[in-house]
């Protein structure tokens, strides 16, 4: 058993049950959606990998072990973060940068000892290195390494960040790298042995993780149970669960009751939202993992952003009477602390909803059966109604008070105030064109013929908005600007007015408009 763990022994948790493991092939999008997306349930996925160049580019020659001089020979000059798997630094393990052909160096070096007792070694003299958050897919863009499963393709944060930059103060995003990231599409590759702390993912987005080589254990704790891995005074969290954890410090972990997986090989896993895991390399590994939200996990990333602004504003109350600009200090902290602030998301919304809308406008020009339209028609008066749930949520966060709003810089207010602004610029046209792409492939439902397809954008779609085409009357109420999310939720309900009133080529049935919103 303890070979099969890759020299870890059983884990030190009490295990409820393993990840359901299913033919991916066999799945259908609206399933996978009804049976994992909604129920915010982790899955592993088979047969979803056997076309990648990935997955014959970079094995070497036996098909199992990573192709590491590969790496070295096309890649060597890419300057990585690695984590040193034996130091810790904070919440995370330290980190240093390299280059890969560094880093492939070391790997070979530590190979040739064939050593298994590394694995144990927790000697100050000694490191054990994991290449970490490789944003390979943006610094590659020519080599095409992997597609992306249907099942995961609905990424709202990195069809936006393809376009967008996540700030845009200019005393925010001139730092770079962390606070803000180029996008969440990464490569990790490490020896056995490797492995990642105890965590929740990144804007408690969902992920996905594809094992192009080797195999990793998997534990993962439901969010109903992620408190009890807290201190008392909910500070901080257990490190790593194979440590002797002090029941003083943390009286509840354990309460715990964990899932657990192997993942093989040309496996799929699906991480949900707010699910607590931690993550061993049982072999040499290569793995692809994004990191991405969408309309049925919106609301957790709200939930976060409100509950680390109400940390960071706690944590500098006591300098509120001095400070110039304390809602502003309190912005910027978060955007530093999180990766994004209120401010951010109150844009990156507002252009999802109306990228939304103008999707939803264009059905009417559409041709092919009711079904089919309404199948279409569904993604976006679903992804509204999330949108306005959450913006719903937002209207009473003083951030969005007038007297507040004069901490929002004039750039970032007008990035979501001025509609008409917003429909001009190119990076919008390129974000609702991401957006029409990604529904037309997902589950091959969209008609594909060249000949029947419309495309979304004219060459002067945009100028049809000011000549009366009925489009600024579809998405525009009677005011033209979002001041705040009450706005956003009076523009959604407008939008909404405006289809079941049948501007489109057909009519909704009254259903479609009552489903109930997705929030967790």
């Amino acid at each position: 058993m303890e070979e099969e763990m890759g020299g870890l022994g059983r884990p030190p948790v009490m295990i409820g049950g393993e990840v359901e493991r299913v033919d991916g092939r066999a799945l259908r999008y609206e399933e996978f959606v009804e049976r994992y997306l909604m129920p915010n349930r982790p899955v592993l996925l088979t047969g979803l990998m056997d076309v990648w160049r990935a997955a014959t580019d970079w094995l070497a020659p036996d098909g199992r072990a990573p192709n590491l001089p590969f790496f070295a020979a096309h890649f060597g000059d890419s300057v990585v973060q690695v984590a040193d798997c034996f130091k810790r630094e904070f919440t995370d393990q330290k980190r240093r940068e390299m280059t890969v052909a560094e880093f492939v160096s070391y790997w070979l070096k530590l190979s040739s000892r064939k050593d298994s007792s590394v694995l144990r070694c927790n000697d100050d003299d000694e490191s054990l290195l994991y290449l970490k958050d490789w944003h390979f897919f943006k610094e590659y863009p020519d080599y095409v390494a992997y597609r992306t499963p249907p099942f995961f393709t609905d990424d709202w944060l990195n069809l936006y960040l393809d376009s967008h930059l996540i700030h845009r103060d200019s005393d925010i995003h001139r730092d770079k790298n962390e606070i803000n990231c180029a996008d969440y599409r990464f490569v990790y590759m490490g020896p056995k042995g490797t492995w990642t702390p105890l965590h929740a993912d990144v804007f408690r987005s969902y992920s996905w993780s594809a094992n192009v080589c080797g195999r990793k254990l998997w534990l993962f704790l439901p969010p109903s149970q992620c408190h009890l891995v807290f201190d008392r005074n909910f500070r901080s969290s257990v490190y790593n669960v194979y440590d002797d954890v002090s029941e003083a410090q943390f009286p509840g972990f354990k309460k715990t009751i964990w899932l657990k997986c192997t993942q093989e090989q040309n496996e799929v896993i699906f991480v949900p939202s707010g699910w607590y895991h931690q993550v061993h390399n049982l072999e040499d590994t290569i793995s692809i993992n994004h990191n991405w939200f969408n309309t049925y996990n919106l609301s957790w990333v709200w939930g976060l952003l409100l509950r680390d602004y109400n940390v960071a504003k706690e944590y500098i109350e006591d300098i509120r009477d001095i400070c110039d600009d304390f809602e502003g200090l309190c912005q910027r902290n978060l955007a530093a602390n999180t990766g994004m602030n209120f401010y951010d998301f109150m844009i990156f919304i507002t252009r999802f909803t109306l990228g939304n809308m103008i999707l939803l406008f264009h059905l009417r020009h559409e041709e092919g059966s009711i079904n089919n339209l309404l199948t279409k028609s569904r993604y976006f008066i679903t992804n509204l109604m999330s949108i306005r749930a959450v913006a719903s949520k937002m209207k009473t966060v003083g951030a969005f008070a007038e007297e507040n709003l004069k901490s929002c810089s004039v750039e970032n207010h007008t990035a979501f105030s001025d509609v008409q602004k917003i429909f001009e610029e190119p990076e919008f046209h390129d974000l609702c064109s991401a957006l029409k792409r990604t529904y037309e492939s997902i589950d091959n439902q969209w008609e594909q013929d060249p000949q029947t397809r419309t495309a979304l954008f004219c060459q002067d779609c945009f100028k049809c908005l000011k000549t009366g085409s009925g489009f600024l009357d579809f998405v525009i109420s009677p005011t033209s600007k979002v001041c705040g999310p009450e706005d956003l939720v009076s523009l959604i309900d407008h939008a909404m007015e405006k289809t079941k009133s049948g501007c489109c080529n057909f009519s909704f049935p009254s259903e479609l408009f009552d489903v109930e919103p997705f929030v967790v």
